[in-house]
């Protein structure tokens, strides 16, 4: 079986930087497949890797890390997969987020979501999803019942799915990537979700069927700050009086940034989620 071509950036780091540089790397464009450390341990130091579908500016990466990054191509073999083999299952909230590897290790009393992920973002183990999902069960143990919901952005669906668990209503999850949008139908199949999640190929707010179902309780958006600040127009005409929005995909100090983009068109902020140098935002249309 033939497989796309990838390419492998690496950098040699300080262990205790490892996962800010990982992180670092896995939001900036162009958007890598997979992100691991390797780590040695009888060493201090690590090894951070990227897989990627183009290739990626090893110049541009080197000065943004700070740190020498190499890239050369990988030879024909199933990359991501193998890379998403060895990552844990994560605890977020009420939610267990795991791989197919994982399966037996489900613990009583959680919701679980088994996430393949594919070519799409969204496998539970950056923080900005962890934070959304700790947000979704917090949202969920008050009174708030949402009827209309969308995951902007969706990935791999996973808080799509997360919310059609929550509260047995249908949930639309677009993305820009058809190829996200595709993973995101086949994990919601996979979860016995399906019936509630309609996945579109969407940019922005233009699609119809965003608004057909328009104006939505809950909009879920784990993307980057500059597109929530570009879309906070339309993201906020699109949420229901009372309706919520959990935004993340942004850092500590892109908070009031973003803040500033949605107060002017009445969201107040509720809560704010954070983990390291990431964070998650809820805000409320009063």
């Amino acid at each position: 079986m033939s497989f796309p071509p990838l390419w492998k950036a690496s950098a040699a780091v300080a262990k205790d930087a490892a996962a800010d540089i990982a992180a670092l790397i896995e939001l900036t464009p162009p958007a890598p497949q997979a992100v691991l450390i390797v780590e040695d341990p009888f060493s201090s130091e690590a090894s951070v890797e990227a897989l990627y579908d183009v290739i990626p500016d090893s110049g541009f990466l080197s000065r943004l890390t700070g740190h020498e990054v190499s890239v050369a191509p990988l030879p024909d073999q199933d990359w991501i997969r193998l890379s998403q083999l060895g990552l844990p299952p994560v605890r977020a909230g009420r939610f267990f987020v795991y791989g197919a590897h994982d399966a037996g290790q489900v613990p009583p009393g959680v919701i679980p979501i088994r996430i393949e992920a594919g070519l799409a973002f969204g496998t539970g183990h950056h923080e900005t999803t962890a934070l959304c999902l700790t947000a979704l069960t917090d949202i969920a143990r008050t009174t708030r019942r949402p009827r209309s919901i969308l995951d902007l952005g969706c990935g791999t669906g996973v808080l799509a799915i997360a919310a059609a668990k929550l509260w047995r209503k249908s949930v639309l999850a677009t993305d820009i990537d058809i190829v996200a949008v595709e993973v995101a139908r086949e994990n919601a199949r996979i979860n016995g979700e399906a019936p509630l999640i309609h996945a579109a190929t969407a940019d922005g707010f233009t699609h119809p069927a965003i608004r057909a179902r328009a104006p939505f309780d809950l909009i879920c958006a784990n993307i980057l700050a500059g597109p929530l600040t570009k879309l906070a127009p339309d993201l906020s005409a699109a949420l229901a009086r009372r309706g919520i929005a959990v935004l993340s995909g942004l850092l500590r100090d892109q908070e009031k940034q973003v803040l500033s983009f949605y107060r002017p068109h009445g969201l107040v902020l509720c809560r704010t989620y954070r983990d390291g140098p990431w964070s998650a935002l809820v805000l409320e249309r009063p």
